[in-house]
């Protein structure tokens, strides 16, 4: 990562900042976008306070690292990409895009770029992915990238007074040929 910015044809990928707390917003409150995310700030200090929550470091254990990804023509952050340090070798991806760049290819590109910086770069052993059973293009999202199902599991995530089903997806260093 030169500079902490990540580039694809498309796309820049960087660490969140404060900065980005307005455009994070603006996406992220969507409800009806986001119906299947647990972070939908009500407001923008939510944002900030999820801004100071990220780790400040890519490879830090047991914390989720934040990048924005901003669309390379427009200058616009379009989403975002959350990495979770499981431990020194496993890491959890989860992605949010904007309602207006999603089903254009944007999630595959950014996803592709960070999971190359994982398995090459960092030398990650296990990438995975905890997908709710109802969101159909984010299970098809992880498996055209190579992640294979792994298990479905029933009422075992708790999340504002409901019990949630979690189908969990998982991707190997050696399996991986972007």
């Amino acid at each position: 990562m030169s500079d902490n910015i990540l580039h694809t044809d498309c796309l820049q990928l960087r660490p969140i900042t404060k900065a980005d707390a307005k455009a994070v917003y603006k996406y992220r409150s969507d409800s009806n976008s986001n119906q299947f995310q647990t972070f939908i700030p009500v407001n923008i200090d939510e944002v900030y306070q999820f801004i100071d929550e990220c780790a400040q470091e890519i490879d830090e254990e047991e914390a989720w690292f934040q990048l924005v990804i901003i669309h390379s023509e427009s200058n616009s952050i379009i989403g975002d990409i959350g990495i979770h340090n499981i431990d020194e070798a496993q890491v959890e991806l989860g992605i949010t895009i904007a309602p207006d760049y999603q089903h254009k290819g944007y999630a595959t590109e950014a996803l592709i770029t960070v999971i190359d910086l994982l398995f090459q770069q960092l030398n990650k052993h296990r990438i995975i992915a905890s997908v709710d059973p109802n969101n159909t293009a984010s299970a098809k999202l992880f498996e055209k990238i190579g992640f294979r199902k792994e298990a479905h599991f029933v009422e075992s995530f708790y999340h504002e007074g409901k019990w949630l089903d979690d189908v969990q997806y998982g991707l190997l260093n050696k399996e991986w040929d972007k």
